[in-house]
């Protein structure tokens, strides 16, 4: 049985797990489903999500309060093994390549999120600094957050 473990996206593991937690507080707040389309970088990142709409300030402040509650909690990220049967059951694999094997790699953090993923992470929402919202915008189609992390 071949199982593709080996994480593939070189990103950066604070920036990475802060989308995981960014993807969650949009799903619980705007039941929007995770981003489609992300490009994580170090100095900044951006995420974009079927939302027919704009974000107030108000939301805005929400969701860099959830994402920083989480980041402050101390959560450790973890990584579980299913097989293809089990995943596409319990998550969407729908963004997995081709050649992911037949064991998928979820990657949890704590009980706040979990999702199939082969990139990079910490081990602990403490390595990660303060989530900030630089910007965000509606286009017609989708809205587009960008973010970054700064130092307190």
């Amino acid at each position: 049985m071949e199982v593709n473990i080996e994480p593939k996206k070189d990103y950066n593991p604070e920036m990475h797990t802060t989308e995981h937690i960014l993807n969650q507080t949009m799903v619980r707040m705007f039941n929007c489903g995770r981003s489609f389309n992300a490009h994580i970088e170090t100095k900044k990142s951006k995420c974009d999500y079927r939302l027919n709409r704009d974000l107030t300030e108000d939301e805005v402040t929400e969701i860099e309060n959830r994402v920083n509650n989480v980041i402050n909690s101390k959560l450790d990220v973890t990584e579980e093994f299913y097989s293809i049967e089990e995943a596409d059951k319990l998550f969407d694999t729908s963004k997995l390549p081709h050649d992911s094997g037949t064991k998928i790699r979820v990657i949890k953090v704590g009980d706040y999120d979990a999702c199939p993923c082969r990139g990079f992470h910490v081990s602990n929402t403490n390595e990660i600094e303060k989530f900030k919202i630089i910007s965000h915008n509606f286009n017609g189609e989708f809205l587009r957050i960008r973010f970054k992390l700064i130092s307190d």
